[in-house]
């Protein structure tokens, strides 16, 4: 129903109206008072580049960061990665993730991109004692924090916002009536604009996820995702017909499909009983960092990577650099 009313297919939204107008007004005058200092943000003694969004729900963000971090980390820059590491529950913070940090402690995201990148990580819910954290432990050229735009006790250099093509902002209204965190044109203000699938707007950067070989949880195996052929597909993220909707356009036949809420804590007994029959259970990356201690033999994940236009690509990459190289001749 949700997600009915934020795009805007329902005349309910009406109802919620007084709320969303409320957390706007809070939204705006938060944000302003960031602006003229009425409330600090911390500064970074390295650049800050923040991927984040403008609604809620899942919008890509995660690939960007991936894809940023192994960019740059490629160009010869020592990157560091902070979180809100939302699903998790540590004993105390800021969490430094390590190769035995599980997802419950951290969340899947965070785990998600320290075993992709094996950069540093850090996760904290006020996102400056996360960066701090990993400067106390690493030498670092530059901080990439996930998600986070509308987190401004922690300044930032750049900001990438990522836009989901085919939803994009929906009904256009704040929460609780509609999606956005914070209005459209805040886009006006940030540095790169990313459009995950759908047709962008001038100005705006395309990308699309691609993975076409999937990983078995047990044991590692790597296969074309099509010689799977039937499946039963599972996600937990925060739009997960989308996942669906890209297997079945590589010809896979979904038997079934299971969504879950974003973040979801799985359990061994729930999994195993999607497939009574040992089909192949087909389900996200970030799905499998939650469920890699208890995997079965049946289970498979599809990794996948952003690609974005060259030319939106270069835009970003160079940008970024010359705040890095910027940044370095202030520091001599």
């Amino acid at each position: 129903m949700i997600e009915r009313i934020w795009a805007g297919q329902s005349w309910l939204y009406i109802l919620l109206l007084p709320l969303s107008l409320l957390c706007g007004v809070i939204a705006l005058v938060r944000r302003m008072a960031y602006k003229v200092g009425l409330l600090p943000s911390w500064k970074a003694p390295v650049p800050v580049i923040v991927v984040g969004n403008l609604t809620a729900g899942g919008n890509g963000k995660t690939p960007v960061v991936i894809w940023l971090v192994e960019s740059l980390t490629q160009k010869g820059y020592r990157v560091g990665v902070v979180s809100r590491g939302y699903g998790g529950k540590a004993q105390h913070y800021p969490l430094v993730v390590s190769s035995t940090t599980t997802t419950s402690e951290a969340g899947d995201e965070p785990i998600l991109i320290h075993y992709r990148t094996q950069v540093p990580v850090a996760v904290a819910p006020k996102r400056s004692d996360a960066v701090k954290a990993l400067l106390e432990a690493y030498s670092l050229d530059v901080i990439v924090t996930d998600d986070g735009l509308q987190h401004y006790a922690l300044a930032r250099d750049y900001e990438i916002v990522v836009i989901d093509g085919q939803r994009r902002f929906g009904n256009g209204w704040w929460l609780p009536a509609g999606p956005m965190r914070e209005r459209a044109g805040r886009l006006n203000s940030v540095n790169a604009v990313i459009v995950n699938g759908g047709q962008p707007n001038t100005n705006e950067i395309t990308m699309a996820l691609e993975g076409d070989a999937a990983v078995n949880l047990l044991s590692g195996e790597k296969c074309a995702v099509s010689d799977l052929k039937q499946v039963i597909a599972m996600a937990g993220i925060g739009h997960p017909p989308r996942f669906f909707d890209s297997l079945e356009k590589k010809g896979i036949q979904v038997i079934q499909s299971y969504a879950f809420a974003d973040h979801h804590p799985y359990q061994k007994q729930q999994l195993s009983a999607l497939t009574p029959n040992d089909e192949p259970l087909l389900m996200t990356e970030k799905d499998a960092v939650k469920c890699q201690s208890f995997a079965q033999a049946n289970w498979w994940y599809l990794p996948v990577d952003a690609s974005f236009d060259a030319q939106g690509e270069i835009k970003i990459l160079n940008e970024i650099k010359n705040t890095i190289e910027r940044h370095k001749k202030t520091c001599l």
